[in-house]
């Protein structure tokens, strides 16, 4: 019935009137190569998205920031660091490097509560001695998409109704039932991780794929993780209310105050590595933001420990004007061909752009402590300097022989990364397999986890249509038994009413995914001994009564 309606809807079309034929994968080079410049679709999609609203942050709006440093080991675990990266803030046991951090909220506006069912943004600002370094990650260690052109579709089905002006789980569970790639995300934000008990008590993660290039331009992956020395602690729906029932912004409170008394927050950043490449012996594309690397293949190990230590003076100029981007990097530290990552770093500048000016970089939250800033780059809206370093003021070109600013020299190879070969194509990831890891997340989560992830889901579930419900069932069985199982019972659908379903229009499974479809239900439950992902760490729950 469904197939047959949507025939009738209208085709979706860029604002120049040209059909899109595939609006779930940017145009790269290979299914997994880097994604290139003149994907307009694209780039037109992300514009517009990044200046829909004016002048908050789209997404995280509100947030809090504190001050700290980040003390390094100089090592990877038992390793010197500099075997995998030249990165100066790493290389020296002891070093440390002034830090900006922002926690937030994603969905809601700047005046939202604090205790909203919401990924949790984890954005650190690293004032080193070779620039400014921007990891900007989240609070839970996966995403909802793989490809950065379905971020504002993501985005919009978690942001209030167009028409209605409220959040609508009918709408959030319509995107989420044809988005596979989801069910690892939803999994973790459904159950009590989505509601962190407050900042200081959060993991945080940098999401995204990264390389590290040592000293001899050999390049490694890599991913970031937040561990936070007090713990993780989260709430259930029940608690939030209670909190919030008296206090929306909770979480800024508890950080500020804890930091007046002394009593300041420690994370360790332990980091995975593997090789650089395809690595086809996985079930997963390394580079795919909705899955982790298993602990138990690729151990995290600690580079450094970071402490906030000093609040904010003025909540305008160093919160609401701090802007972060993931193409923020330092010398050591390198993109890989992450899709997410390629479009945020497009989308994080531009939208800082839009939203606080172009001079934004100029502003002294977001200026490098260094000093040494010499740009090219004059005018533009809300500029009050310009970026000279003793040269020619007359010059703002390169190259000059009238003393303008010259090139830097080179400090390592320019050459990174595996050679890459394919053709212009828009394509995904060949290897999706979209259920195992949620289903491994489930049964790795304590048993007030699980009780609550299932419980949030009939609750919102059951407010969308019959056929979203049983799509998310069927997505659910798919996963591991005892979770559709549970959430079919609480809507009333068992394994039978969703077997006639197959899979969706563009998605692709594997033979294992064939058989458990084929066994709906009945499959077991999925064998997670000795396996540990890289954020299931203990999660004490926080009872709030009232």
């Amino acid at each position: 019935m469904s197939e047959e309606r949507r025939h009738d809807d209208p085709i979706l079309t860029t604002r120049q009137g040209h059909p899109i034929h595939d609006n779930q994968n940017t145009r790269t080079v290979g299914a997994r190569g880097p994604a290139t410049l003149e994907n307009y679709q694209f780039l037109e999609k992300m514009s517009h998205f990044d200046r829909e609203r004016i002048p908050e942050r789209v997404v995280h709006a509100r947030g809090f920031v504190s001050y700290g440093e980040f003390e390094a080991t100089g090592t990877w675990g038992d390793e010197p660091i500099s075997k995998y990266t030249r990165a100066k803030l790493f290389q020296e046991a002891g070093k440390k490097t002034e830090v900006a951090v922002r926690f937030s909220t994603v969905i809601g506006g700047r005046d939202s509560s604090e205790v909203a069912r919401d990924p949790r943004g984890f954005a650190v600002k690293f004032y080193t001695e070779d620039g400014n370094w921007d990891l900007v990650g989240n609070n839970l260690g996966i995403f909802f998409i793989r490809d950065a052109i379905k971020f504002p579709d993501v985005i919009h089905s978690l942001k209030p109704d167009p028409v209605t002006f409220r959040q609508e789980p009918a709408r959030i569970f319509d995107f989420m039932s044809q988005s596979p790639e989801s069910m690892h995300m939803i999994v973790n934000l459904f159950s009590p991780r989505g509601i962190p008990a407050d900042y200081r008590h959060m993991q945080g993660f940098g999401v995204n794929t990264y390389r590290w290039v040592n000293a001899e331009g050999e390049s490694h992956l890599v991913k970031y993780h937040w561990l936070p020395h007090q713990g993780v602690k989260s709430l259930t729906e029940e608690d939030a209310a209670n909190i919030q029932a008296d206090d929306l912004g909770h979480a800024s409170k508890d950080l500020y105050e804890a930091i007046e008394r002394g009593d300041y927050p420690k994370w360790d950043l332990v980091v995975q590595i593997m090789p650089d490449g395809e690595h086809p012996e996985l079930d997963f594309d390394p580079l795919d933001d909705t899955k982790t690397w298993p602990e138990n293949d690729y151990e995290p190990k600690l580079v450094g420990t970071m402490t906030l230590n000093r609040n904010i003076s003025d909540h305008h100029n160093e919160n609401e004007q701090i802007s972060f981007g993931t193409g923020v990097l330092v010398d050591g530290l390198e993109f890989s061909d992450d899709k997410m990552l390629v479009g945020r770093t497009f989308s994080y500048s531009d939208t800082q752009r839009y939203r606080v000016g172009s001079n934004y970089l100029q502003l002294p939250v977001n200026r490098p402590k260094t000093g040494n800033v010499a740009t090219n780059q004059r005018g533009g809206s809300m500029s009050y300097g310009v970026d000279l370093q003793g040269q020619n003021p007359h010059v703002n070109y390169e190259p000059s022989t009238m003393n303008g600013p010259r090139e830097a020299p080179p400090v390592g190879e320019e050459e990174v990364g595996p050679e890459l070969h394919g053709r212009l194509t828009r394509s995904e990831l060949p290897r999706t397999n979209d259920y195992v890891q949620a289903g491994q997340r489930f049964r790795l989560m304590e048993e007030w986890e699980r009780d609550d992830l299932v419980k949030n889901f009939v609750a919102n579930i059951g407010e969308a249509t019959r056929e979203v419900q049983e799509r998310m069932v069927w997505h659910f069985l798919m996963c591991e038994d005892e979770l559709g199982l549970r959430v079919g019972e609480g809507l009333g659908i068992t394994p039978d009413d969703v077997r006639h379903l197959e899979p969706l229009p563009k998605q692709v499974l594997t033979d294992e995914e064939r058989k458990r479809m084929a066994n709906l239900g009945n499959n077991g439950p999925r064998d997670v001994d000795g396996l540990t992902m890289t954020h299931c760490v203990p999660n004490e729950r926080v009872v709030v009564t009232r």
